[in-house]
């Protein structure tokens, strides 16, 4: 719905001491903005700037509208002015410029212009433009969750609206009927890229006219007064009728896209001068001044107030430390939970052996009345008796309500950028989410889960995803393509993400509290094809915990040290108890964990056996074993009398028809052969 807002504010409508704190912040902003190249060229820093002059109108408004305490702001690399006006100081805008130690936003890990203060709920939001309006949506829904007043306020260019998250975020927050404010800020150029190669609509918001439960304003971004009144509304209608609100503010882009860019490669010297022209800062000193509400020597004055202040911050930030560079693996994994009953995460429970599948069902059960505050969303998650694809949520949404266990849309992204925001609310809030129906749908999420890593170390520490995401992985189940792949390979080479692979019902359920338990976000694979498996039965002790990166040796063993994880440590186990007839004694390890990895346990079974295979059911050419592989060669070699095999899937898809699926994925002949050469080399 387009709605007309009123311009409410004016020059003379306007108390003075208002309009002086605007002129403050805009003369503030509009210093710094002009300083930041000079760093640059002084080789102190600031090596990205993407200056904001002629957005001023709307980013005062963004600032000024967002209350401290009861919203949540995700600022976009071009919104200094937004930082200012929201209460970022000189001081504070200059360290995150030159990336000190004690830069607020990520204390020199991130780069220049990306501002933060999360003490206020100003947030870190990453490079990739426009994610983050995903997690607004994400603390938006915990906002309406907890009956919170406030809103979730994401800021960005037009030109990453054309990101397909965007999209999802938008439908998701009308959907759900939730409170956020989109500010688009256009200023008709994608860096070189203009409008008119992004969307066929002159105003990329009026492409949502469709969405019910949303409404849509536009403003003059460069009028103080009306971006003012366009903000003020939005966040009204924002609260009172818990819906989402676009604000399209016109704006335009007086210099570089950034420091990196020349604009005068693609636009001309007519239209440079009509940017110019336009600059909102001294049309807003003059309105000032026309109206009389102050003289020349009054804002003459603020002038020099705030170079002042802009001088005292230079001085005062220039005498900050810089990082440590022995602090590049601090803030790397969040905290994880320590259990001081099962250190090994191993038990001698003799009750009746549980499914995988159950293991895992009431661990979650268990998980949510531990902690009230525990989520879980994804597709197919709560239909009626439906609990997600493979049932394995199955009653969750029974005993824990719609508001806790929920479905979401066919939207990867979406579903784990909006846990990545509902985890922002409160720091006791876990979110579970599957990831996709099959693990091969996971890709389009590969962005959130990218962003998802580097959160708590690009932010020094200030805020961690504290987020489990299961997925069914792996073949066996005749699946074919898009439902028998496995990840760990490629995602275990992304830092900051735990990966845990259970392949027994008693690890599925003591790694899984663990999850829940820990800070930081976890991967959680679940091999689809032990869900009713007979041989991944196990009895599992109440309130179990496995602790990330402990292996567990399956079978003594002293001739030769099998590593496996997932569906290949039964197939081990099998070959291995063959040749136990036949006279070898074969050590099976299950890592259980592959990020963090046990690498002591690894090394002492080699340093014992002086043979090593890898078996895993991904695909051996890239797969997690060459990273096996190089830690045994690096932490044991000299121990080694034969080289280190590996046995694993082919170099190709997975086929649907089983007896290419047989053909491709490992198997226990397989296995038992490739110990066999080993143990005869």
């Amino acid at each position: 719905m387009l709605k007309k807002v009123e311009k409410k504010y004016s020059a003379k409508k306007t108390p003075k001491a208002e309009l002086k704190k605007w002129y403050e912040l805009m003369t503030l902003g509009r210093l710094l903005d002009e300083r930041a190249p000079n760093y640059l060229k002084q080789a102190v820093g600031w090596s990205y700037h993407a200056p904001y002059a002629g957005h001023d109108g709307i980013q005062l408004a963004i600032g000024q509208t967002f209350v401290r305490g009861e919203d949540h702001l995700f600022p976009y690399y071009r919104d200094m002015l937004t930082a200012v006006s929201a209460g970022v100081n000189a001081e504070e805008i200059i360290l995150n410029g030159i990336s000190k130690a004690t830069d607020l936003a990520s204390g020199g890990r991130h780069m220049s212009n990306h501002f933060a203060k999360p003490e206020w709920n100003i947030h870190n939001v990453s490079s990739c433009t426009g994610n983050h309006t995903l997690h607004a949506v994400g603390v938006a829904r915990a906002m309406k969750r907890y009956k919170h007043k406030g809103v979730a306020i994401s800021s960005q260019g037009e030109s990453s609206v054309s990101e397909g998250y965007v999209y999802e975020a938008i439908n998701g927050a009308s959907v759900e009927k939730l409170p956020v404010v989109f500010v688009f800020q256009d200023n008709g150029y994608g860096i070189s890229v203009p409008k008119r190669d992004q969307t066929a609509n002159e105003r990329v918001a009026d492409n949502f006219t469709g969405f019910l439960n949303l409404t849509i304003i536009h403003c003059d971004g460069k009028d103080v007064f009306d971006s003012m009144s366009a903000m003020d509304e939005a966040r009204k209608i924002a609260i009172e009728k818990s819906e989402p609100v676009i604000v399209h503010a016109d704006c335009v882009r007086i210099g570089n896209h950034s420091n990196s860019d020349k604009h005068e490669w693609y636009r001309d010297d007519a239209e440079i001068a009509a940017a110019k022209a336009q600059d909102p800062y001294p049309r807003f000193r003059k309105e000032l001044l026309d109206a009389k509400v102050f003289t020349e020597a009054e804002l003459a004055a603020v002038d020099e107030a705030m170079k002042k202040e802009v001088l005292d911050a230079h001085t005062k930030a220039m005498k900050a430390p810089n990082p440590d560079p022995a602090s590049i693996y601090d803030f790397l994994y969040a905290e994880a939970h320590v259990s001081t009953k099962y250190p090994q995460g191993t038990h001698n429970e003799t009750s009746e052996p549980v499914k995988f599948i159950d293991s895992i069902n009431g661990t979650l059960k268990a998980e949510f009345r531990h902690n009230p505050n525990t989520f879980i969303w994804g597709q197919d998650m709560a239909n009626k008796e439906k609990g997600g694809i493979f049932n394995v949520s199955k009653g969750m949404q029974q005993e824990f309500g719609i508001d806790r266990v929920f479905n979401g849309p066919i939207a990867e992204d979406f579903i784990l950028g909006t846990a990545n925001g509902f985890s922002r609310f409160r720091d006791d809030i876990r979110v579970c989410v599957e990831g996709a129906e099959f693990a091969d749908y996971f890709w389009p999420a590969m962005e959130q889960y990218i962003e998802m890593s580097h959160d708590y170390w690009r932010s020094n520490g200030a805020f961690s995803p504290n987020v489990v995401i299961r997925l069914a992985s792996g073949g066996y189940i005749g699946g074919g393509l898009y439902h028998s792949q496995n990840l760990e390979g490629s995602l275990a080479a992304i830092p900051g993400i735990r990966i845990v692979v259970p392949a027994f019902a008693d690890d599925a359920a003591g790694l899984l509290r663990t999850a829940f338990r820990s800070k930081g976000p976890t991967l959680f694979l679940e091999p689809k094809a032990l869900y009713n498996s007979k041989s991944a039965m196990t009895p599992v002790p109440e309130d179990f915990e496995v602790p990330f990166g402990v292996a567990r040796t399956r079978k003594e063993g002293k001739d030769l040290t099998v590593l496996t994880y997932g569906n290949t440590v039964h197939m081990c186990l099998e070959a291995a108890n063959r040749l136990e007839a036949e006279g070898f004694n074969v050590e099976v390890i299950d890592l259980r964990s592959i990020v963090p990895l046990d690498v002591d346990s690894i090394v002492k079974s080699v340093k014992k056996t002086g043979r090593c295979l890898i078996v895993h059911e991904d695909k051996v050419f890239g797969g997690f074993g060459g990273e096996l592989v190089g830690v045994v060669n690096e932490k044991a070699f000299e121990y080694l009398d034969a080289p280190v095999k590996r046995i694993g899937s082919t170099n190709t898809p997975v086929g649907f028809n089983r007896i290419l699926e047989k053909a491709i994925l490992p198997n226990t002949d397989r296995i038992y052969t490739g110990m066999l050469d080993l143990l005869k080399y």
